[in-house]
């Protein structure tokens, strides 16, 4: 690991959009200097719905809220690279520096949530990107959704990389009195160097072990994914990721193998070559053994483990690592039972 690069963005290519013909290519003899990491923009997103709907087998909650497209986090194997190629874009260093803001999230969650139609469930945030990257202590369109779920008492699951979480502990205090709200917080790796080359803008690990802590102090239920684990590079820090959280006061924990969909394989190739070059045809081979020889298997209940011999031995370490770290027995289930649509006329007469 070579510990004076300095780290500016996740990834080190803009690979080209799989829906566009025309690309940019970069000039490999212009040093690095004369083609700086770009700078974040942000754009209005003008979208006219915020709750996106999801009926995959495999992923445990039917809805989720996604506050901006893209993610400054940065983090170089991040499945939700590729749905920037949407907006005519790369999956690589535009997915983290070309951001876009739903300004009007929290009042088109008033309206949705408002609707005859919607039917009271656990809305997750977020499926896709990060509900707590660096610039929502700028926009606070996370906070402003939260605080409308609040009001109309529906509950959500949060998922985050972010130490950010901690500054809506008093929101989430009121919804935890009805079953409103938990938190998991992702860990991929307790290695400081490693985290920062992975994932460059979101929280160190020991900050998010913080959070976990301020979260639980707080009466909040928090859980830890250990999320991704990377074969051949991650997997033995299981064990001591789950006993970490877990004196954190985390009250549970899951996991998730690598993914690397479409374009985010080559950016996780190229970033292999770039920190780990003595050991990227190991990682490459173990993450083919769990993909049955690709990188990528997107199959309905083996996308999120992988399969096989190496994906038994991964489950194996976890349950091991699980078991040791003593968990609590009994954890907190949301609850939509005391969701009160608080526009509706027929409630306002009383």
């Amino acid at each position: 690991m070579v510990d004076k690069i300095l780290y500016k963005r996740g990834a080190l290519i803009n690979p080209v959009n799989r829906f566009e013909k025309i690309s940019f290519e970069r000039d490999e003899e212009i040093s690095d200097e004369e083609y700086p990491s770009p700078k974040t923009e942000f754009y209005k997103d003008t979208s006219r719905s915020i709750i996106s709907y999801n009926d995959s087998p495999d992923i445990p909650y039917e809805t989720s809220l996604n506050p901006y497209r893209g993610c400054e986090h940065g983090c170089v194997y991040c499945y939700a690279r590729p749905t920037h190629e949407y907006f005519g874009l790369s999956s690589g260093k535009d997915f983290e520096a070309i951001i876009f803001v739903k300004t009007e999230a929290a009042s088109l969650l008033i309206k949705e949530l408002a609707s005859p139609k919607w039917k009271p469930q656990v809305i997750v945030m977020s499926g896709v990107t990060d509900c707590y990257q660096p610039f929502e202590r700028k926009f606070q369109i996370t906070r402003q959704c939260l605080q409308v779920l609040r009001d109309f008492k529906n509950p959500v699951g949060i998922i985050t990389k972010n130490r950010l979480v901690t500054r809506d502990i008093d929101i989430f205090r009121t919804m935890a009195e009805y079953r409103g709200i938990s938190v998991m917080v992702s860990i991929a790796t307790l290695d400081p160097s490693l985290a920062r080359a992975m994932e460059p803008r979101a929280s160190t690990p020991a900050n998010r072990l913080k959070a976990i802590e301020e979260l639980a102090k707080a009466g909040i239920p928090v859980s830890v994914n250990v999320a991704p684990i990377v074969p051949g590079l991650t997997e033995h820090e299981m064990p001591t990721i789950l006993k970490a959280a877990a004196r954190a006061g985390a009250q549970g924990a899951g996991y998730t193998v690598l993914r690397l969909p479409y374009a985010v394989k080559d950016i996780f190739e190229r970033w292999l070559t770039e920190y780990y070059p003595e050991r990227k045809d190991k990682i490459l081979n173990r993450i083919r053994a769990l993909r049955n020889g690709a990188l990528y298997d997107s199959g309905w209940g083996t996308r999120m483990a992988g399969q096989g011999l190496f994906a038994e031995n991964i489950r194996d370490i976890f349950d091991m690592g699980y078991k040791r770290a003593q968990f609590p027995q009994e954890r907190v289930h949301l609850s939509a039972a005391s969701f009160r649509n608080i526009h509706d006329k027929q409630i306002r007469l009383f």
